[in-house]
């Protein structure tokens, strides 16, 4: 053999304990190529090691779940858990000076739900919390621990929630627009039969090209038109009961005029580029239960640090 070749044969590998150059092979074990530290005489075994990090990027990211990584590395299926429930996740957020508030929350089967508070403009994460249920309190604490931190919160857009724009009576709300299409549809369904319920989707899908005085001059004139149908009544026979014919569709216009007052904020405060709805943040929730996916049978516990780690990645470091 060729002198390199004799030096290719008989390299040593670093100790994985001290770091020293300064070691030499000491032996085989279960086929696998034992080393010894001239340093601190400790042995460790040859091969490719084990990353903590490494793992955990292939695992988040790579979306390689548990056995792919043992099947990778040939170790077993627990070492690859041991070693990803030992990496720390930090999460330092930068929050900006000013923002304008998307705020939702989504659940992970009934176990617990996720509030989340992003940013607008540069749609990054800058508070969230894990709860059991969606409730009004919860979104004025995550507002207010904006608020602590020296967040300006110029305006909030939100789902709608009963009772929410009580709580913000000083700051600007957007309920969006998505959400209230979604209210007239669930009423009314998406192939409606009678004339006033095709009309009144039909206004409820153009919310989005409307503007406030528009959209209530059309509102006021579909409810004239259809006024003697609204209040039509059914009586049972028996009792003389009676009740209103048509309930969803008083609900679906109930809906559309109670919310009327908030659905066009985003125009009446047009200097501070407020989102009229929460696809962004919709979309951000999406992401991460399609990554999710890929590693089904989580403990709450190992899906809160995935869920940890990955809103962490949203952030602004």
């Amino acid at each position: 053999l060729s002198i390199f070749a004799r030096n290719q044969r008989h390299e040593s590998k670093n100790c994985p304990f001290c770091s020293d150059k300064h070691t030499k092979k000491n032996g085989r074990k279960l086929g696998k190529q034992q080393y010894q530290c001239l340093s601190c005489k400790r042995q460790f075994l040859g091969g490719v090691r084990l990353d903590n990090q490494t793992l955990w990027t292939e695992y988040t990211q790579g979306k390689q779940t548990y056995q792919q990584l043992a099947d990778k590395y040939n170790c077993s299926l627990k070492t690859i858990q041991r070693r990803l429930d030992k990496v720390s996740i930090e999460s330092q957020i930068k929050r900006p000076t000013t923002a304008n508030i998307i705020m939702d929350t989504t659940y992970f089967g009934r176990k617990f739900g996720l509030m989340v508070f992003m940013d607008n403009a540069t749609r990054t994460v800058l508070y969230y919390a894990v709860v059991s249920h969606e409730a009004n309190s919860a979104y004025k604490q995550g507002v207010d621990h904006l608020a602590s931190l020296g967040v300006d919160v110029q305006s909030i857009t939100c789902d709608g929630r009963r009772g929410l724009r009580t709580l913000f009576i000083s700051t600007p709300c957007q309920m969006c627009q998505f959400h209230q299409m979604q209210i007239v549809t669930r009423y009314l369904t998406r192939r409606p039969k009678n004339i006033a319920s095709i009309e009144l989707r039909g206004l409820a899908l153009d919310l989005t090209v409307l503007d406030k005085a528009t959209f209530t001059k059309h509102l006021d004139q579909w409810y004239l038109t259809h006024e003697d149908y609204l209040y039509e009544r059914s009586t049972n026979e028996g009792t003389g009961k009676t009740w209103y014919t048509h309930k969803r569709l008083r609900s679906a216009y109930r809906s559309l005029r109670t919310n009327s007052d908030w659905l066009f904020t985003y125009q009446e405060c047009e200097q501070l580029d407020i989102p009229n709805t929460t696809n962004s943040l919709e979309g951000l929730f999406s992401e991460l239960k399609r990554q999710l996916h890929s590693h089904h049978g989580l403990n709450e516990h190992r899906k809160l640090r995935f869920i940890k780690d990955f809103l962490a990645s949203k952030s602004l470091k």
